[in-house]
C-alpha cells in the first residue's frame, strides 16, 4: 500500500515538472512572471495593505513551491522572481527545501519577501539566502503594524507573507531551504 502510494506521488511531481522542460526559455519566463503575478494579486486580496509595503520596498520576490514528505524524508522546490523596485531589473530564482522527520504529504505555498532596504534586496539577489531552524525559530508575526502587518520578520529589514491554502500562514514553514539566482533563466 504504501510502496504504491510513494509512486504514485513520485509520478505526480515528475509530471508536474516534465512539462516545464519542454518550454522554451522565455516561454519559462513568461510562466514565471505569470504566476508571480497571481501570487501578488492573491496577497493583496488576503492583506490589502501588503500593496502598499511592496509599492514601498527597495525590492521584492515571488515564489511558488511544491513539495512532498514520504515518512522520514523530504524535499520541495519552486521558482520565482526578484524584482528591483528602482531599475526595474528582474532576476529569476529557485528555491530547494529539504525536511527531516516523520510525515507524509504534499504541500504547495508561496512566499513574497519584502526588503525595506536595498543592501538586504541586493544580498538576497546576489548571494542568496537560506532558511535554517534559526531563521524559522525568529520569524514572528508583526501585528504592531509597524512595517508589514501580516508579514513575518526574518532579518532586519526583511519580511515574508507565505500564503498557504486560502489564507496567509502565521507559522513560516520553509525550513530548510535555500534560494539562489537561476543560471538557465537569467
Amino acid at each position: 500500500m504504501h510502496r504504491h502510494l510513494v509512486t504514485a506521488l513520485a509520478a505526480l511531481m515528475l509530471c508536474s515538472f516534465s512539462s516545464a522542460w519542454a518550454a522554451t526559455k522565455e516561454e519559462k519566463r513568461e510562466d514565471v512572471r505569470k504566476t508571480s503575478q497571481e501570487i501578488l494579486q492573491s496577497l493583496y486580496k488576503l492583506q490589502p495593505r501588503a500593496r502598499a509595503v511592496v509599492e514601498k520596498s527597495a525590492g521584492y520576490a515571488v515564489f511558488s513551491n511544491f513539495g512532498m514528505k514520504v515518512f522520514v524524508a523530504g524535499g520541495g522546490q519552486g521558482q520565482g522572481i526578484a524584482f528591483d523596485r528602482k531599475s526595474g531589473k528582474e532576476t529569476f530564482m529557485k528555491m530547494v527545501e529539504v525536511q527531516a522527520g516523520l510525515g507524509f504529504g504534499v504541500k504547495k505555498f508561496q512566499l513574497v519577501w519584502v526588503f525595506e532596504n536595498r543592501s538586504a534586496f541586493d544580498n538576497f539577489v546576489n548571494s542568496g539566502w537560506e532558511i535554517g531552524a534559526q531563521t524559522t525559530a525568529a520569524a514572528q508575526l508583526n501585528q504592531q503594524g509597524a512595517f508589514a502587518t501580516g508579514a513575518m520578520s526574518v532579518s532586519p529589514g526583511v519580511w515574508i507573507y507565505q500564503i498557504a491554502g486560502d489564507g496567509l500562514a502565521l507559522e513560516l514553514t520553509a525550513k530548510g531551504t535555500k534560494y539562489y539566482k537561476d543560471g538557465e533563466l537569467n
